[in-house]
This record gives C-alpha cells, structure tokens and sequence, in this order.
C-alpha cells in the first residue's frame, strides 16, 4: 500500500513544481521587457542653449551737453563777521535792510576788549620804563651788553602787544563794505561769536552781476572753458531760457563732494532775480565724440548711471556681462557715456535670464528673413 501512494502523488509533486518554475519564468520575461528603455539610436541630443535676440551696438558722434543744478547768487556777495570773538551786544540791522557803504551793523560787548587794551598799554609803560633803566646801568657800566638787548626786545614786544589789542578793539565791529542788501542774519544779540563766524550775508544792490553756482565731475570740466555760453532756466520762470557764460573754473575739486565747482554768470533779461532761485544750466561745449548706443532692453541692473549688458562672443553661443556708463536715454535707444569698446553685439530679449556660464542660441527677429 505504501508504494502505491508513493507512485501516486509523485506526478502531481511534479506538476505543482513544473507550474511553479513555469509562473516565475513567464513572471521574468514581463519584468525583463518592462526593464528595456526604448532605443534612443539615431535621435538628437536635446538643445538646452537660452534662445535670445540680439541688437547690433551703434555708434553716435554727440555734441553732449554739460548739464547741472545749482543756487542763483551774486558774485558780490560777502558774509560779515567779527575779526575777534565775543558777545554780540547790538544789532542794528534786519534781514532785507538796505545798507550804505561804512554803515554799523553789530557790536561786541568790548568790556573784554578794552580791559586786553588797558593791559598791554601798561605792559608797553613797564617796558619802557625797565628799558630806561638799563640804559642808565649800561653807561655807568653796571649792567651788561646782554641786559640792555633783552631790556629793548621786551620793550619792542611790548609795544607790538598794544598794537594788536588796539586793531581788534577797532574790529570788534561789523560795518558795511559796501552799499547793498542784507538777505540774512545769522546771529542775534547776546550770543557768543567766533573769530570770523558769519553773522550777516550781504547782497551788493544796483549791479547785474548775477550768478548760478553749479559743480561738475571731472570728465564735463575737462570740457568747459571760460567764456562758453550756457542755457539757464529757472522754475521761478517756466518757458524762459536766459543767456549765460562761463566765468569761473574751480582749478581743484570741492573735497567734500569731489565736483568741480563752475560759476556762470546770468543776465536777468528783464526779469527780477532774488538770492536762492533754483536754476539749471546746459552748456554746449561743441567737442563732438563718439558714443555707443544700445537699445533700452539690453540695460540690466541699472543703478543711477551705472549699469550692465550681457555682450555675445565672436562664437555667437558665449556671452559676457559688461559694466557700462549711461549718458542718457534717447527714445527706446541709451546712449552710453563709458563701456562696450570692441563689442559689436548686445543681448536684448532673453538677457534677464542669462549667466556667462550659459550657452545662447541666436534667433532671429520675428518678421525677418535670412539673407
């Protein structure tokens, strides 16, 4: 009996075994076709170069203007002040009083300065009177040559002390140089001054000789010289150009701005002019040069006048950022004062995006042909 069971669950051990190995084969094959990549032979690499349009960079020759901001003054105009310092004890004028030429406009208190007077006069007196007996000692040979020098340097100094006390009690006083206009004071009665700390601006009336105070880089004073005519305007006076011309070059820089100061000179055609008008000059210094200019959209990153561009490279799929100085706009074109020498393309559309690391690919503007 057991020989037969044994004979007859031996087929179908290996019936369950043949079905086992059939289902893991086929199982296989399905993950193995699932596993094949599609044949990728003879198909293009993918194109991951930027698409941008490019401008041609032109170049301008310009006769670009000098242009600047700056206060309407006189080129008369002094500011007073005490030759010493002190209390103001009076104040005999206000701003917008007209003033004649040797008039009193302020006064120190002079108790100071009369007592500093005093002193070196009785300093002078002492001096002069040691030095008298020392002449006497000399004569009589009681006192040295050496005595008798110190005693006339000390009497010599003496009186050179008095002279100074008795000029600044003269000048403990402000009085007018000339006869003009007083657009402003500075200081009021009681206050403490210095030794020349403006107290009074003083307008010299009756004379055209109006001015406009404007400061420059160094690259626009280069430019100028005395004598060139300018363009002034003025909001006081919208639509109005008045003649100018250049009278003054600083021959250094302000060191507090770095500028160029300039001074141009103004004829009020007619018009009343007040200390302290705005203008703006535009001079025209008829030196031609060349510029380059580019279209608006290829300015990146502009801050003031300074800027950058994305260049294209003579292989035409590199690009280079560039720093460039803007001069000014002239409708969609800027013209550029500094930047781009030897650059003869510019990226426009398609910049914003773009690092030198990227490759670009050309394309063509719509609406053009390929010659």
């Amino acid at each position: 009996m057991k020989q037969i069971k044994t004979s007859i669950l031996a087929p179908a051990t290996l019936v369950a075994f043949a079905l086992t190995g059939l289902f893991y084969l086929l199982g296989g094959c399905g993950n193995q076709e699932a596993k094949v990549k599609p044949s990728t032979a003879g198909q293009a690499p993918a194109d991951e170069r930027i698409p941008v349009y490019t401008a041609p960079v032109q170049t301008k020759r310009i006769d670009l203007p000098v242009h600047a901001g700056g206060i309407l003054t006189s080129s008369s105009e002094q500011r007073l002040s005490f030759k010493i310092g002190g209390v103001i004890r009076k104040i005999y004028v206000d701003e917008g009083d007209v003033v004649r030429p040797g008039q009193l406009l302020a006064a120190l208190d002079k108790t100071e300065i009369d007592a500093s007077v005093n002193q070196a006069g009785q300093a002078l007196l002492k001096s002069e009177r040691d030095l008298a007996r020392v002449e006497g000692l000399y004569r009589d040979s009681s006192a040295t040559l050496e005595l008798l020098q110190n005693a006339t340097t000390g009497r010599d100094v003496a009186k050179e002390s008095a002279r100074i006390a008795q000029f600044n009690q003269q000048y403990a006083e402000i009085r007018a140089s000339r006869g003009g206009k007083i657009i402003k004071k500075l200081m009021n009665e009681g206050e403490i001054t210095g030794p020349g700390t403006p107290v009074f601006v003083l307008f010299e009336t009756g004379n055209d000789d109006w001015v406009v105070k404007v400061n420059v880089s160094d690259r626009d004073w280069a430019r100028l010289n005395t004598g060139m005519s300018a363009r002034v305007s003025m909001d006081a006076y919208p639509n109005v150009n008045f003649n100018g011309k250049v009278t003054d070059l600083a021959p250094a820089a302000d060191p507090a701005s770095g500028l160029y100061p300039v001074e141009i000179r103004v004829t009020p055609q007619g018009k009343r002019f007040a200390p302290g008008l705005f203008a703006t000059v535009d001079i025209d210094p008829k030196q031609a040069r060349t510029y380059a200019v580019v279209p608006v959209e290829a300015i990146l990153e502009g801050d003031g006048r300074e800027a950058f561009v994305f260049a294209l490279q003579p292989d035409g799929e590199s690009v280079r950022k560039m720093p460039v100085q803007v001069a000014f706009l002239e409708g969609n074109m800027a013209v550029l004062a500094q930047g781009l020498e030897g650059v003869t393309e510019v990226i426009t559309s398609g910049a914003p995006y773009l690092t030198e690391k990227k490759k670009v690919k050309k394309m063509q503007e719509p609406g053009l042909t390929q010659e």
